[in-house]
Parts: structure tokens; C-alpha cells; sequence
């Protein structure tokens, strides 16, 4: 008994001092972790205040939302709203150009950020490559009303540069900004002209975890560029792709109030007109929140199921998202 008794004093003491080990292993992880803690504090509580807390706002859809009453005082309807959305023979329109206008965004623009950072990436002049991720990264920080009014400076009909060039050619004009089809391609080129720069920076930050010595063992046995590119480059970025993929799918209903707003004209209303611009007309200039509040519930429900079938499908080839 006596030698049972020694084991399991040795034992509780063993055990004594793993939890204090542990104890003191929090303690030091907690010490070191601290000012990264400390850091993402503000982003943990911009969040919190301006993304979570206004979800709660989404009750409206459900209410028929007065000032009076307030959010909580406001009757119950139920999906009244959404039957009225719905038997609105605008509303399929609206959901349509959203669609139309989103996918042709995302799978048009989508390729152009690879391309412009596969290209950068083959640059060897130093000065050369400055100069054009220069160039390249400065129409992002360009506001959609600065962007809008160069669009107008080139393709407007009596002071337009495009128009003045093609009046002295053919002595005629056209309306670009005027018709359906030239306006949806103005529309995606100037998405394109203004975010493709800054969205490659991505895919180079992700180029320069590639091995170089893989492109040196392909140079050896005989590949140019080209087949590099194919075989090295490309296979590389593809987890970057993927995941940037899922993130811009996620926004397929979300087309953009500034972009959208500042090139539209009643002219071109019928694809012009989406779900942010229907939002604003309708809920802050009519007042009429909780329809505004309804398709925007409907919009980000659609932009979810969307993201948990993209990353449903990367999952396959083991390349989700989560």
C-alpha cells in the first residue's frame, strides 16, 4: 500500500504541474499576443457597430415601417412586402440588370487582374515596372464622380473626344452613353479601367511564393514563356484565383451605387436601373423603407446562397474557401 500511495502522490504532482505549465503557457501566449489584441480591437468593434448591430435593421422588411412607431413599434406584415416586389412589373427588371450587369463585371473583369500581374511579373526594367504598377494602381483611388466625368468627356455626343474624333472621320457621331448596348460596354470597361490595377496587387503578392527555381528547372529543359506561364505561373495562382473568385461571386447582386448611379441616364434606365439605385430612389427618396429594406434582405440572400455554392464546388477539388 505504501509503494501505491508514493505513485499516486508522484502521480497528483505530475499532474500539479501540467496544469501549472499550462497555466503559464496561456499566461505567456496571452502576454505575447496582447498588443496584436490590442490592435485588432477598433476593427473588432467597427464591425460590431456598423456590420452586426445594424442587421437587426432588417426586421423592417417584415413591417410596415413608420418613424412614428419606430423599428420595434412599426405593425407586423409579414412577407406583404415581398408579395408586392414581386407583382411590381419592375421588379424582375431590376433583378435582371443586377444579374446581367454583375456577371458581366465579375467574369468579363475577372481575368484582367491575372493578366496584368502575370505581365508585370515578366517585366525585368525595374523603372519600366514602377512606372506602370504607377499608372496601373492610380484609377483606384479616382472617385466614381471624377471617373464619370471623363467618361463623359470621351463619349459625350457634342464635346465628347471619341465623338470629335469620329465626326472629323466619318462626319457623324454616335450616341454611346444613348444606347443600351455601347452603354453596358462603357459600363464594364470603366469597372475594369479603374479596380484591374489595383486588384493585381493580389495575384503579385501570390507570384512571389512560386519557387523561382521551378522556372529555371522549365528554362532548362527547353520551355519559353509561354509554356512557364501555363505550367508554372498559372497552377500557382490558382488557389489566389479561387478564393478571389468566391469573394467577387459573393457580390454578383451587389453591382455598386456609385458606378452605376453616376453613368446612368433616363435614356438607358431599362438595364440601367439595379437593386442599390431602386433602393435609393425608392427608400430614401420615397420613404417607402421597408420595400427598400426588403429587396436589400433579398439581394444579400441570394449573394450567400451564391457564395455557399462556389465554395461548395471548390470544395471538390479541395480549394474552398472553409
Amino acid at each position: 500500500m505504501g509503494s501505491l500511495d508514493i505513485q499516486a502522490k508522484k502521480n497528483s504532482e505530475k499532474a500539479e504541474r501540467l496544469r501549472t505549465n499550462s497555466a503559464l503557457g496561456k499566461r505567456r501566449r496571452w502576454n505575447m499576443n496582447k498588443p496584436l489584441l490590442i490592435m485588432f480591437l477598433p476593427i473588432a468593434i467597427f464591425f460590431i457597430l456598423f456590420k452586426y448591430v445594424p442587421m437587426f435593421g432588417f426586421v423592417i422588411a417584415f413591417k410596415d415601417y413608420n418613424f412614428a412607431d419606430g423599428i420595434l413599434g412599426s405593425p407586423w406584415v409579414g412577407f406583404e412586402n415581398y408579395k408586392y416586389l414581386f407583382q411590381n412589373p419592375d421588379t424582375l427588371g431590376i433583378i435582371r440588370n443586377t444579374l446581367v450587369l454583375s456577371a458581366l463585371t465579375v467574369f468579363v473583369g475577372f481575368p484582367f487582374p491575372v493578366i496584368l500581374a502575370i505581365l508585370l511579373n515578366e517585366v525585368r526594367r525595374s523603372w519600366f515596372k514602377r512606372w506602370a504598377q504607377t499608372l496601373l494602381y492610380l484609377p483606384h483611388f479616382l472617385n466614381w464622380v471624377i471617373v464619370g466625368g471623363l467618361v463623359l468627356m470621351l463619349f459625350s455626343i457634342e464635346t465628347g473626344f471619341v465623338n470629335t474624333m469620329l465626326e472629323r472621320l466619318t462626319g457623324s457621331t454616335y450616341p454611346f452613353l444613348f444606347k443600351e448596348s455601347s452603354w453596358i460596354t462603357i459600363f464594364v470597361a470603366s469597372g475594369i479601367w479603374k479596380t484591374a490595377g489595383w486588384s493585381a496587387i493580389i495575384y503579385l503578392a501570390a507570384l512571389t511564393s512560386i519557387d523561382p527555381s521551378l522556372y529555371e528547372a522549365a528554362g532548362m529543359d527547353g520551355a519559353g514563356k509561354w509554356k512557364q506561364i501555363l505550367h508554372i505561373t498559372l497552377p500557382g495562382l490558382m488557389p489566389t484565383i479561387i478564393l478571389m473568385f468566391i469573394l467577387n461571386i459573393g457580390n454578383v447582386m451587389d453591382v455598386g451605387f456609385d458606378q452605376v448611379y453616376v453613368l446612368q441616364n433616363p435614356v438607358v434606365v431599362n438595364v440601367a436601373e439595379v437593386i442599390s439605385t431602386w433602393n435609393f430612389k425608392v427608400g430614401l427618396g420615397s420613404g417607402q423603407f421597408s420595400y427598400a429594406t426588403a429587396m436589400g434582405l433579398f439581394e444579400s440572400l441570394i449573394g450567400l446562397t451564391l457564395v455557399l455554392v462556389v465554395n461548395g464546388i471548390a470544395r471538390r477539388s479541395g480549394r474552398g474557401l472553409w
